[in-house]
């Protein structure tokens, strides 16, 4: 009996040592072998955490899943060449109301002829690109535009970007032709999902995007009224940020602006007055090329005179905005791939040839444009209050020669204290369809800036709450009837 229990003594010892061997073995297997797709993914559960981009990543590294757009690809801008407009779409990462009703902002970039990835990856797309050293980073933006609606960048006009122009000489030349392309560009997106033709469009940009944002606005009011309702674009409305938009009105602010910010001293505030007087005055007589090369002049000497880095954001007084790492992210091979872009095409900071087809409609205005959208859709302005360039004064200066009957009412609306979670973000100002937003501690790029700022101010804005609803409007009807 005794021999018998030693026996299976042995045995279980035996088995035991060889399930240990097994386990053993398999383990420095699986270490030595290169990772499973389960294991990028569990790495990607964490979206908070920085993920390291660098020249050896494997292409799973390089863009989390929520960090690629559920859609990307070409609209065709006419049926007689291959000129096409970029775009790349994000869904909502976490609608309040069905996918059919969930709005869509669509993103301008300015420049003109800027990319409007520099919008994705710096300021309003889920994931931000970070440089280190040599290398790149994707950080989560807690300030992405997409929270809860959906979000669709354009590399526009044709030439800019990824965007494809056949010949120079189809890049358009004005307003009405950039918006021309950008119509048959936005026709074929709704196209593409029958989700997308109940969605209401929010049409937003900044800088030189505040031409293209009121042309687009205003091409589609005007082709929706000769077009039956199931062809129609559904406008919601426009948001220009630090825009340029009426330029004669505009340039006359710069001496102004930085003389009581401090920056100029008054000899210096009277030479810029002098120029600024010059491109008014080429402006007025239609000569378009030297009003633009005057206007040129007018910063060229702002920018000596008060040595700052760059005139976008005078906080940032040695070091501009890093915009060029992310240019550096986007001429990688894998992460063009990742955006179904043709890897031969060539990513510039800024399409020097779509400035040029632009030169001479710089200092032409589009106020006429944003007069006809704001007594027909919702129109914000909004800028930071550091920029020197489209300064929240030179908004001002051309929002009060507007003609449009809430103007009055407009102009003597109560400017609001505006808060972001018990935090001071900056002021509001708003009358019927006209809102007027200044971001404190923002320059020319502010979701860049103050992402959660401008987060809230685009839902709160689209979704008319807080600052942006109509209470007030109410409560002064409510009042009227019982006084």
């Amino acid at each position: 009996m005794g021999s018998r229990s030693s026996n299976l003594l042995k045995l279980l010892f035996f088995i035991s040592f060889l399930l240990f061997l097994i386990i053993f073995v398999l383990h420095h297997i699986a270490a030595l072998s290169p990772r499973s797709e389960a294991t990028v993914t569990d790495k990607l559960k964490h979206p908070k955490d920085p993920i390291p981009l660098s020249a050896s990543s494997r292409f799973s590294f390089f863009f989390p899943d929520d960090a690629l757009p559920a859609k990307t690809g070409y609209l065709s801008v006419n049926q007689t060449s291959s000129s096409a407009i970029f775009y790349a779409f994000y869904e909502a990462q976490d609608p309040i109301s069905p996918l059919s009703q969930t709005p869509i902002v669509v993103w301008l970039q300015g420049g003109p002829g800027c990319s409007s990835m520099v919008g994705n990856f710096f300021e309003i797309g889920p994931w931000r690109v970070t440089s280190r050293s040599e290398s790149f980073a994707l950080e989560s933006n807690l300030g992405s535009w997409n929270r809860i609606f959906g979000l669709l960048f354009l590399d526009n006009p044709i030439g800019t970007g990824f965007s494809i122009a056949s010949t120079p000489e189809e890049i358009p030349r004005d307003q009405f032709s950039v918006a021309s392309h950008l119509f048959a560009a936005i026709t074929s997106f709704i196209g593409l999902d029958p989700l997308f033709k109940s969605r209401p469009l929010y049409f937003a940009g900044e800088s030189y995007a505040g031409k293209f944002v009121p042309a687009i606005g205003y091409h589609i009011l005007k082709a929706n009224a000769y077009l039956p309702a199931s062809k129609r674009v559904n406008l919601g409305g426009v948001a220009i940020g630090n825009g340029l938009t009426d330029p004669v009105n505009q340039v006359s602010t710069h001496a102004a602006n930085a003389y009581y910010s401090g920056l100029i001293n008054e000899r210096q505030r009277d030479e810029l007055e002098k120029l600024q007087r010059e491109a008014i005055k080429l402006t007025k007589m239609g000569k378009w090329r030297e009003a633009t090369n005057a206007r040129s002049h007018v910063l060229s000497m702002l920018q000596r005179m008060t040595g700052l880095a760059t005139l976008h954001d005078f906080s940032k007084k040695d070091h501009p905005y890093e915009t060029e790492m992310v240019f550096a992210f986007l001429r990688k091979e894998e992460v063009k791939k990742a955006l179904g872009v043709k890897e031969t095409l060539v990513q510039d900071v800024c399409s020097d040839d779509v400035a040029a087809a632009l030169h001479d409609d710089f200092m032409k205005s589009v106020k006429f444009m944003v007069e006809f959208l704001v007594k027909r859709s919702k129109v914000l302005l909004y800028q930071g209050h550091l920029d020197m360039r489209d300064s929240v004064v030179s908004t001002e200066a051309w929002v009060k020669t507007m003609k449009w009957e809430g103007l009055d009412e407009f102009l003597m609306a109560e400017r609001k204290v505006w808060r972001v979670k018990e935090g001071l973000a900056g002021y509001v100002q708003k009358w019927g369809n006209l809102s007027h937003a200044v971001v404190l501690g923002a320059g020319h790029l502010v979701p860049s800036d103050q992402a959660l700022s401008s987060q809230a101010m685009i839902e709160d804005w689209v979704l008319e709450r807080g600052s942006f609803g109509y209470e007030d409007k109410q409560d002064e009807l409510f009042t009227s009837l019982f006084d």
